[in-house]
């Protein structure tokens, strides 16, 4: 485990190639994940999604619902977390036509930059959070869009819950559907990305001898107006972390993975009753996911810079994102009639993609 510098830094710029950075999530950072993935294509070279489903699919039936913000939460539970038959799972074709038009439209990169991505999917068969049906319509979506099948792993076959896996024997058993959705397996999850998008890496290292800094993140969202920082549209979280390699530090060549949390897993996740924060029942999860995951001693290995951008909860007569999820539903869209969550002016993928530029890539 890497202890934390105790004290708020500016996140720094390193010795980055530009280019050869890559992004990973679980659940909603998995969502996160394809949104970021297609917004700044040109910035990265893959993908790992565990458990997520493939872009815009809240606005796969925009009909579900007379009032728009109704209509995206039917999408996003009966669609894309639960379709209620395989059928009603989202429509790759569909969606990867709206990504074709999304980016004629120029709100992302051109998906022509990810023909040579690599991306990395899995779904636990035990998974009772997002369906398996969900996941694989994300690698049909990604299919769609040209990258080839050799540059896909899809994995379907591990009897796994909702959770990213490790091998830390306190972990929640491997079929376990419940916070902090971190489970024990045979393999660490966040190796296998890694591996699976940049080739063949060094063994992980059993003490990391890096940092793990503590940033403001309130620096990367000094473009919201007045408005939206009273309405908490980003419901982000103060604090952000990064992991730095010592040789990186020292100036030798990185690269950099951005790896999202999903709900109810940022550091500062405390449940919401009737609206209000519950600070007195909440389960102390955390910077689990920073810290036990496996991300940092793999990095400290490769000189890899890990990002953990970090969401929390929001629940007021504006923003409604209780669980502390990434929005990938329109939650921080000023105008529900015209979303803007899944582009490069979104609220949170331009501040995470700031925070990657900040760090040279």
């Amino acid at each position: 485990m890497v202890a934390t510098d105790s004290k708020v830094v500016q996140l720094g710029r390193y010795n980055v190639q530009q280019g050869q950075s890559s992004v990973s999530g679980l659940s909603s950072g998995a969502f996160m994940t394809v949104q970021l993935h297609l917004a700044h294509s040109a910035s990265f070279v893959g993908a790992g999604i565990i458990a997520g489903g493939p872009f815009r699919c809240a606005e796969s039936f925009p009909g579900a619902a007379p009032v728009a913000e109704d209509a995206f939460i039917q999408n996003s539970l009966y669609i894309c977390l639960n379709p209620l038959v395989p059928h009603t799972a989202p429509n790759a074709e569909h969606l990867a036509r709206l990504a074709r038009e999304t980016a004629a439209a120029g709100e992302i990169d051109p998906v022509e930059h990810l023909g040579d991505d690599k991306v990395y999917i899995f779904t636990g068969s035990k998974d009772e959070v997002v369906f398996s049906d969900t996941v694989a319509r994300t690698k049909r979506f990604y299919e769609l869009l040209g990258i080839r099948a050799e540059h896909i792993d899809y994995d379907d076959s591990v009897p796994a819950g909702h959770s990213i896996i490790t091998q830390n024997p306190e972990d929640s058993p491997l079929g376990t559907n419940q916070p902090p959705y971190i489970n024990q397996g045979d393999f660490v999850q966040s190796h296998r990305i890694l591996e699976h998008i940049h080739g063949k890496l060094k063994p992980a290292v059993d003490r990391p001898t890096g940092r793990l800094v503590r940033f403001d993140q309130r620096e990367f969202l000094d473009f919201l107006g007045d408005d939206d920082k009273k309405a908490r549209r980003d419901s982000m979280s103060d604090y952000g972390y990064a992991y730095v390699p010592k040789a990186v530090e020292d100036g030798e060549p990185a690269r950099v993975h951005i790896a999202l949390h999903g709900c109810k897993q940022g550091y500062n996740y405390v449940e919401y009753t009737n609206g209000r924060r519950d600070t007195l029942t909440s389960p102390p999860y955390g910077n689990r996911y920073v810290t036990t995951t496996g991300y940092n001693e793999l990095a400290d290995a490769n000189n890899f810079i890990i990002l953990y951008p970090q969401a929390e909860g929001t629940d007021n007569g504006y923003t409604q994102n209780p669980e502390g999820c990434w929005d990938w539903w329109g939650y921080s869209s000023a105008n529900a009639q015209r979303p803007d969550y899944y582009s490069r002016s979104a609220i949170q993928i331009r501040a995470i993609h700031d925070m990657l530029k900040r760090l040279g890539g």
